[in-house]
């Protein structure tokens, strides 16, 4: 029987198919003295410039500075696992880290839907220190994390440009009252429920597909962040962009915590060292840089119309988001949740 790597390590059968099929000397065995394996994945692809940057950075730090130290075999792209079997795989012990959007797992983890939390997003955006390494919040996040055995290297030093509603030509959403009735991809739960109120045919469609969704008209619009709407090439079937800031993301590093714990401490500095870069440089370039001078530039010689909320829209939906809260809160405990709002918003 031939395995494919991509078979071995999404099944966690590395050390079962090296003694099968060579007995007890491991095909993966390192060599004394050898520098730490570690395999890490990452489901985002080479067109999203942006979002690429930290990751690709995070993998040349190492290899720039701690070759020596850490023999790191990153997939990106899916090759390896995709989106949705990365954290099953991490858990797993089939790879060793991760770069995974907070937004795809906060089903899994809830206590990462404090960076997407809608009425909360737009305080986090406009201060990322809120969420850099060492910061009350992260440390709260990463305590909530370890009764998962999850640890989180660092946040990229905040989060990203809000998530908006982009839609099509010919169902254009200028205000909230013309989300009734659309068809909309939502990927965030926090999103999909502060929407809910409004009453939106919400579908969960992953990055891959929205392009077909949109141009065969199985949704009308969707939440996205701009680095999507560039990466999927989607503004080539999109009309409108309404600017209420409905979620938000980062993309952040993740191993197991028992294996942070288990690194030599060697190993351990040299990926906190990288996690330092990742932090100082990630969300700043795609925020500061690339999203101002390049993104939203071509938007506009796109043709797409940008509308941004009245003043009474953003009353409106902030007032719809307290139920969004109140439901967090019950699935972090209520004084975790609390407490992570107000360090959120800067009342802590």
């Amino acid at each position: 029987m031939t395995l494919t790597r991509r078979q071995v390590l999404k099944y966690g059968t590395v050390a079962t198919t090296g003694a099968t099929l060579f007995g007890t000397q491991s095909l993966f065995a390192p060599r004394a003295m050898a520098a730490t394996a570690l395999t890490g994945v990452n489901y985002i692809t080479p067109s999203y410039k942006a979002l690429s940057y930290g990751s690709d950075g995070f993998v040349k730090f190492l290899a720039d500075n701690h070759a020596d130290v850490i023999d790191f075999d990153y997939h990106h792209s899916g090759q390896l696992l995709t989106a949705d079997e990365q954290l099953p795989g991490l858990r797993a012990g089939s790879v060793d880290f991760m770069f995974h959007t907070l937004s795809y797992i906060t089903r899994s983890l809830p206590i990462l839907g404090i960076t997407g939390l809608p009425g909360v997003v737009n305080a986090l955006y406009e201060h990322p220190e809120r969420l850099k390494l060492g910061s009350p919040l992260m440390e709260l996040i990463n305590e909530q994390l370890a009764e998962e055995n999850l640890y989180m290297l660092c946040s990229g030093g905040g989060i990203l440009e809000p998530e908006y509603i982009w839609s099509t030509e010919d169902n254009p959403i200028r205000s909230l009252e013309d989300l009734r009735g659309k068809k909309i991809r939502v990927v965030g739960y926090e999103a999909t429920t502060a929407l809910e109120e409004f009453d939106i045919g919400a579908t969960r469609i992953p990055s891959s597909e929205t392009y077909q969704a949109l141009q065969r008209g199985t949704v009308d619009a969707g939440i996205f962040n701009i680095s999507t709407v560039v990466g999927r090439s989607l503004f080539e079937q999109l009309s409108t962009c309404y600017k209420l800031p409905t979620t938000a993301f980062t993309v952040a590093p993740f191993m197991l915590r028992d294996r942070w714990d288990s690194l030599d401490g060697d190993v351990r500095a040299a990926l906190e060292e990288a996690a330092e870069w990742y932090d100082d440089n990630f969300v700043t370039h795609c925020n500061d840089d690339v999203y101002p001078n390049e993104y939203w530039p071509m938007m506009e010689e796109e043709g797409i119309e940008v509308i941004e909320p009245s003043e009474e829209d953003l009353e409106t939906f902030n007032a719809a988001t307290d139920a969004v809260w109140e439901h967090w809160k019950e699935e972090v405990g209520e004084e975790v949740g609390e407490r992570a709002i107000a360090l959120a918003l800067g009342e802590a």
